[in-house]
């Protein structure tokens, strides 16, 4: 993210914190084909790949990567 511009950073930063509300806002969908409880939120041309994992009682969110739509993916 350091080499983004600082309105993209703002945008993402922002749909971060949007995923700590519950519920999550954002268009969000579970990814197929992978292993486990990961989902993809939209944002324009990016994409950000997270979960949600528990520990005792916190709910934890993992940002487990952040990129375009096209490499996102591979």
């Amino acid at each position: 993210m350091a080499k983004l511009d600082k309105k993209s950073v703002a945008r993402i930063r922002a749909a971060i914190q949007g995923l700590t509300l519950d519920p999550p806002v954002g268009d969000i969908k579970m990814l197929q084909g992978v292993s486990g409880e990961k989902m993809r939120l939209r944002l324009g041309a990016w994409r950000i790949i997270y979960q949600y994992t528990t520990e005792h009682t916190l709910k934890i969110l993992l940002v487990l990567d952040i990129g375009n739509r096209g490499d996102i993916y591979k």
